[in-house]
C-alpha cells in the first residue's frame, strides 16, 4: 500500500484543520491506519489509530478530545479532524498503515508510511 497525506497548512491557535491520507493498492479495509507527528527536535509520536472497520479508535493523551480519526473504506482514505489546535501541535503529520494492530513500548507500530504534511499553528 502507498500512502499520501495532504491538507496541512498554517492555522491560528484555536482553529481547525482536517488532514487526509489517500491510499493506493488493494484491500484498504485490511489495514489498520494511524497518524503520527514529529515536531522539530523531537521524536515521532503517535497521534491516533483506527482499526480495520473504524469501530475502534485510539488517541494519544495530548490530542484526545480535540482530534478525531476516521476512515472511508470506499474512498481508500483516512482522515484526521483537528480542532482547538495549539501551538504545540505544530509538526509534520504522517499517515501509516499495517495489517496488524501492534502496540508495545508505549506506541503503535506500522510497516507502511506515507510522506508527511506540515501543520503549523501560530499564536
Amino acid at each position: 500500500v502507498q500512502l499520501q497525506a495532504s491538507g496541512g497548512g498554517l492555522v491560528q491557535a484555536g482553529g481547525s484543520l482536517t488532514l487526509s491520507c489517500a491510499a493506493s493498492g488493494r484491500f484498504f479495509e485490511s489495514y489498520v491506519l494511524g497518524w503520527f507527528r514529529q515536531a522539530p527536535g523531537k521524536e515521532r509520536e503517535y497521534v491516533a489509530v483506527i482499526n480495520w472497520t473504524g469501530s475502534r479508535t485510539y488517541y494519544a493523551d495530548s490530542v484526545r478530545g480535540r482530534f478525531t480519526i476516521s476512515r472511508d473504506n470506499a474512498k481508500n482514505t483516512v482522515y484526521l479532524q483537528m480542532n482547538s489546535l495549539m501551538v504545540e501541535d505544530t509538526a509534520i503529520y504522517s499517515c501509516a498503515a499495517d495489517k496488524e494492530l501492534t502496540y508495545y513500548g508505549g506506541t503503535y507500530h506500522f510497516g507502511y508510511w506515507g510522506q508527511g504534511t506540515q501543520v503549523t499553528v501560530s499564536s
